[in-house]
């Protein structure tokens, strides 16, 4: 499977700050080891285009986030400190979601090795997500006439309040979202379809839900591609989860979802979302774990 990725997806933060943000080359590392990825197979993306963020951004932010002219508070939303670095490597992970999405078209299925940034709004960052890369992806595929509907699912644990706004009433895209119903956005935006789910949800419940939903939801969509948010901070023990998913559980969800996609002969675009574990280098594990699920259903 063909994926996106690039040294510079990592960029500093101050110690002790929350984000795993050595996950993303951590992964790249543990996929190349297990062969679930080859040297080959890895694509790095330019910097998305000013003109292509456009399509999604206001004017407005896209130049003080540029220029590092985001006030405190705006910063304190985004959570991240500002910095070039932060800006190049946001750029980065919204062109790595764009390829991605193009390689799943030729391909099948593809994946960008970050992405999922679904707290990003129009105006501004939010929850670790500068740029809504999913919803960039989206108008760039949709303006350049690749596709003429997507579906987004979204499985991180935190509703995806950004794309939920973004593409309220419009019918470019259908947007699935199964989230805890108490975590963090307090305030939900409608997805197409949202799905809020008790804390302590364990496997069963879960798995029920998934699997008596999706296959109705993707034949309603009639979408040209789909863009899976995999997160992992469903898992029990995450630091912001709240959820009782075990790792099995994890898994079979993860091929739940894989499975369905391509037995409905969609191209796949598989990206990260969310994970907080208790040490980046377990955030990667459980992310390889949707990298498994492609493995077995592809082959």
């Amino acid at each position: 499977m063909r994926v996106s990725y690039a040294e510079g997806y990592v960029v500093p933060l101050p110690e002790r700050h929350p984000f795993p943000m050595t996950k993303f080359a951590l992964l790249h590392d543990l996929l190349l080891r297990e062969g679930l990825i080859q040297p080959s197979e890895v694509v790095p993306p330019r910097q998305a285009d000013w003109s292509d963020l456009l399509y999604v951004h206001t004017p407005d932010y896209l130049s003080r986030l540029a220029e590092g002219k985001l006030d405190r508070q705006e910063v304190r939303k985004m959570g991240f400190p500002w910095s070039k670095k932060l800006v190049v490597r946001s750029r980065l992970a919204v062109q790595g979601t764009i390829n991605a999405a193009l390689m799943a078209l030729e391909d099948g299925v593809a994946g960008n090795l970050a992405g999922g940034t679904h707290h990003a709004f129009p105006g501004h960052g939010e929850g670790f997500c500068v740029l809504n890369d999913v919803a960039v992806a989206i108008r760039v595929l949709e303006r350049a006439r690749w596709i003429r509907r997507a579906l987004v699912i979204d499985l991180d644990v935190h509703q995806g309040n950004g794309t939920a706004a973004i593409f309220n009433g419009d019918d470019v895209a259908y947007t699935l979202s199964i989230h805890g119903a108490k975590n963090y956005p307090y305030r939900k935006p409608p997805s197409t379809v949202d799905i809020g789910l008790p804390d302590a949800t364990t496997d069963s419940a879960y798995l029920a839900t998934l699997t008596e939903r999706l296959p109705g939801i993707i034949a309603d969509a009639m979408p040209d591609i789909v863009f899976y948010l995999a997160g992992i901070d469903v898992v029990k023990g995450d630091r912001f989860g709240r959820l009782a998913l075990s790792e099995e559980g994890l898994y079979a969800r993860d091929r739940c979802v894989v499975q369905a996609v391509r037995d409905a002969h969609l191209p796949l675009t598989m990206l990260l979302s969310g994970g907080y574990a208790h040490s980046p280098a377990e955030t990667a594990r459980l992310h390889a774990m949707s990298h498994r699920a492609v493995a077995e259903v592809y082959g």
